[in-house]
């Protein structure tokens, strides 16, 4: 069975940008690796024209989901441009489940949080292929 890679990754402020989630699907699949993109479940909630919109969001079912795909996955990459709550959540959650996490992020300065919970930082995603190869 192929190792499967989740992506983490902002959304809140960020739901128009959501591009970089092709990108690593892009690299992820050329490597043979399958990808597990909660974004593809969850985009269909977010209409784009509603403030809060993740307030109508059934806190649970979609919290649980993730951490379901958390479970199934053997490698999580998480993009960070930003903080945020839920990608570090769910790379807290999956390190603590024995998951190796990649983050890829252009902060300068990520907090300890991060950094421990890493296996490996990298600075963008021209170095995301070799940091994959390193899982296999």
């Amino acid at each position: 069975m192929k190792k499967q890679v989740f992506i983490a990754g902002p959304i809140i402020g960020m739901e128009k940008q959501q591009d970089f989630r092709k990108t690593i699907t892009d690299i992820v699949e050329r490597i043979g690796l399958q990808i597990i993109d909660p974004w593809k479940r969850e985009r269909v909630l977010f209409n784009g024209t509603e403030d809060c919109w993740w307030d109508k969001v059934p806190t649970f079912d979609f919290v649980q989901r993730d951490l379901d795909d958390a479970d199934r996955c053997d490698i999580m990459v998480v993009y960070l441009p930003i903080l945020s709550a839920g990608a570090c959540m769910e790379m807290f959650y999956a390190k603590r489940k024995g998951k190796r996490i990649i983050v890829v992020s252009p902060i300068k300065c990520l907090s300890p949080w991060i950094v421990f919970h890493s296996d490996r930082i990298i600075k963008s995603f021209d170095e995301l292929e070799g940091a994959l190869k390193e899982f296999l």
